[in-house]
């Protein structure tokens, strides 16, 4: 059985006509740290945790963590100061901020003031710790597009149909 997620980020306006890109991460490329008090462990995808660095390169600062934590432990993740910061439940169900019980398929979006979140885990728990500098720049999507304008949308839509965004071709 294969399991996936598929982040998409969006990326500072000077940066929105860079060629596509994509990259491989393979698992052993992949940092894995083991948590304290044998909580579990977490892979750092991008960005840093405690030293270790994860090999997704990014336009802008972010962490991607993938968190494993057992049941009845914690976990105590920085950084969201001044960051947009989210967290996915994947599977399990998890207490945050000794406040509010979260379960798979859910998110929670921090406030930008917070400096740590704690995580207890109610259950076996997969998570996504997600953090990044703010762009603070207007955001419009469409289908597939996200611009900072109404035209630069529609610009990009003529682009797609033109072809100027490469040519898929067939085997």
């Amino acid at each position: 059985m294969l399991e996936m997620v598929q982040l998409w980020v969006n990326l500072p306006a000077r940066d929105k006509s860079a060629p596509a890109g994509y990259q491989t991460l393979l698992d052993a490329d992949i940092p894995r740290v083991a948590l304290a008090d044998e909580a579990g462990s977490l892979r750092v995808i991008a960005g840093k945790y405690l030293g270790h660095e994860g090999p997704a390169r990014t336009f802008t600062p972010m962490d991607v963590l993938d968190v494993q934590l057992k049941a009845g432990k914690s976990l105590r993740l920085s950084g969201a100061l001044g960051r947009n910061a989210a967290l996915v439940v994947l599977r399990g169900t998890v207490r945050v901020n000794a406040e509010k019980s979260v379960g798979a398929a859910e998110l929670v979006l921090f406030e930008r003031d917070g400096d740590q979140v704690l995580i207890e885990a109610e259950s076996d728990a997969m998570l996504l710790w997600l953090s990044g500098e703010p762009l603070d720049e207007p955001i419009v999507g469409y289908g597939p597009f996200v611009m900072n304008s109404e035209a630069e949308i529609v610009q990009a839509f003529e682009d797609f149909h033109a072809g100027r965004f490469g040519q898929m071709s067939r085997a």
